[in-house]
């Protein structure tokens, strides 16, 4: 079995040999549209992006939006032409540790190719807004942010059609932030009306396609969860440890994969951690998660981290991570 075909095992919760260290044998690419600047300047939606002068490159900027009315939001959005883009070649994509591969070398039977689809329905609105405005008019203008998400969800909606067409992908990484720490940002039936109505409609273009859903979202998400499941996500990342991962799993887990949970925050990222420390977490994350397949170990952000941290999480999923399912009655 390669690791291609175990993943799918995970992923399907039909008997995996090993857990996964990260998204293993997946190829991620991105479609030829500029959703975020590494440089500043605007991308494809007119938004324009600052530099940080940091390593984390580019952020919105805060004093100028492309809507500052919602209800005349018809009036300034210009959707990128998707039919202008240059879809003739995909040059490069990058391995589940951020390797680089050349596109035209992946061989499909060791690899799921993965598309990456990011700052899509809520992200994108704020992005537009101004994050302040946005909270404000998805309370206050509910029906017009769903007119506006409707549209934008019809462009990923041809986007993903576009990308199937050229490339027939495995898997859509499909990315929205939803949460804080602490909870949504929005009530949970706003989000409904809104953001999950819409996502509704994007999860049925991939279904249909026969393409994997691995819906990213950061923050704690637990009000709404499962409603994701119910829409039918088949992974969620990264699974950041404010939410109740091991209760999650309990009532979800033979419906939903799980990719992430290893603690960055308060573990990986801890000043002092030991890799004792670490080997401790995995081994924590495999155990709660891990059973009967359906969970992907890697880290709940990715974030730098020391070498020697690294190494020891890795060694630690590859080992024990074979060791749980090598135990009677634990597949």
């Amino acid at each position: 079995m390669n690791a291609k075909e175990n993943l799918l095992r995970v992923i399907r919760h039909d008997d995996p040999r090993w857990v996964p260290y990260g998204m293993e044998s997946v190829v991620f690419f991105s479609p030829p549209l500029v959703t975020r600047p590494r440089a500043a300047g605007r991308d494809a939606w007119r938004v324009l992006w600052e530099d940080s002068h940091t390593d984390t490159g580019t952020y919105p900027s805060h004093s100028d939006q492309v809507i500052t009315d919602v209800r005349a939001w018809r009036d300034h959005v210009i959707f990128p032409d998707l039919h202008a883009l240059d879809w003739s070649r995909f040059p490069e994509g990058w391995g589940g540790e951020g390797q680089p591969v050349a596109f035209d070398r992946i061989d499909r039977r060791e690899h799921l190719l993965c598309g990456v689809v990011e700052l899509s329905l809520f992200e994108r609105s704020y992005l537009l807004m101004g994050m302040e405005q946005a909270l404000i008019s998805y309370v206050t203008e509910t029906d017009a942010v769903g007119a506006l998400l409707g549209a934008i969800a019809d462009f990923n909606i041809e986007l993903i059609g576009m990308l199937y067409d050229k490339v027939h992908p495995d898997m859509i990484w499909y990315g929205d932030d939803w949460g804080t720490q602490q909870g949504l940002f929005l009530p949970p039936e706003i989000w409904r009306r809104t953001v999950g109505t819409h996502t509704r409609r994007v999860y049925a273009c991939i279904k249909e396609r026969g393409i994997i859903i691995n819906q990213h979202t950061c923050g704690k998400i637990d009000a709404i969860f499962e409603d994701i499941v119910q829409m039918g996500a088949d992974m969620w990342n990264p699974c950041q440890p404010c939410n109740d991962l091991s209760g999650m799993k309990r009532r979800f887990g033979g419906r939903i994969a799980f990719c992430g949970g290893i603690d960055s925050q308060f573990v990986l990222d801890r000043p002092g951690v030991t890799p004792e420390e670490v080997r401790a977490e995995v081994r924590k994350r495999i155990d709660n998660l891990a059973a009967g397949g359906g969970y992907i170990a890697e880290p709940s952000h990715a974030v730098p981290y020391r070498q020697e941290i690294i190494n020891a999480m890795k060694d630690e999923i590859l080992t024990y991570g074979r060791e749980f399912y090598a135990r009677k009655g634990m597949t």
